[in-house]
């Protein structure tokens, strides 16, 4: 499998309605017994974290968080959380937080910011938008998540890669999302990628964080939330379902993992 070769400059690559994408996404986690909260409305477009208790009662044996769709020209991330909800891979013994679109309109304008030219996922130390405001004051009500999942994309990549964040040195689940989404799209082999170094398509950066004056969620997450995550970036200059696929087999690969954990 090769690149596309029509990312120039930018991603000119595949849209999606993304008003039909959450309708459907709406259908999909109602069917399977989630619940939304909306966080808020974004020229009519409402932004909502959907939440999934574990199942059979009692306390779960993990809480997971998964956010996509923060940058509206990376179309994979809310597909991707589509076929997750619809296929419904979760562990019963999970309780489950996910925000499938946190830039709605971004994807109206196939433009990596929001409406007002602002790139969501450098706003979360001192927030400036309505959506990382609101989304951070709803992270702030929920529970500590003992691991996250951001869903991104990267125009420019060569395949597939990941960023670890796990200070504690938590047993890894870098290795096997990799290796599952070798099976479906080409992993980025390349020895930097993103100015950081990898190896295997894993990126295990050393970070200050309180160096960093414009923070991604991933920053805010690990800060205040959770101390065990991944940042996912497919390759969009491969075609779109080829992304949504090693999107969607990272995540069903590191599930069992997860709540196998002591």
């Amino acid at each position: 499998m090769t690149k596309l070769g029509q990312n120039h400059g930018r991603y000119l690559g595949e849209t999606i309605d993304v008003s039909s994408v959450l309708r459907q996404i709406n259908i999909a986690a109602q069917t399977h017994g989630w619940t939304s909260e909306p966080m808020c409305e974004i020229d009519d477009f409402p932004i909502l974290a959907w939440h999934r208790r574990a199942i059979g009662g009692g306390d779960p044996v993990c809480r997971i968080y998964l956010s996509a769709g923060i940058h509206g020209d990376e179309p994979a991330g809310p597909l991707a959380a589509l076929r997750l909800l619809q296929e419904n891979p979760w562990p019963k013994t999970a309780e489950i937080f996910l925000v499938p679109c946190l830039n709605p309109l971004g994807f109206t304008l196939n433009q990596r910011e929001n409406a007002d030219g602002i790139d969501l996922n450098r706003d979360y130390l001192a927030p400036k938008t309505t959506e990382c405001r609101t989304h951070i004051e709803w992270l702030d009500r929920q529970p500590p998540f003992d691991i996250y999942f951001c869903l991104h994309e990267d125009w420019e990549s060569r395949g597939f890669y990941l960023y670890e964040q796990n200070p504690e040195h938590r047993p890894s689940l870098a290795e096997t999302m990799v290796e599952a989404v070798r099976k479906v799209c080409p992993i980025d082999m390349s020895e930097i990628i993103e100015d950081r170094p990898a190896n295997g398509g894993i990126i295990r950066p050393v970070i200050k964080i309180q160096d960093r004056p414009d923070w991604p969620e991933a920053f805010y997450l690990i800060n205040n939330k959770s101390r065990q995550g991944y940042t996912l970036e497919a390759p969009s200059d491969f075609p779109l379902p080829t992304r949504i696929n090693a999107l969607a087999a990272a995540i069903t690969a590191a599930l069992p993992l997860v709540t196998a954990k002591p």
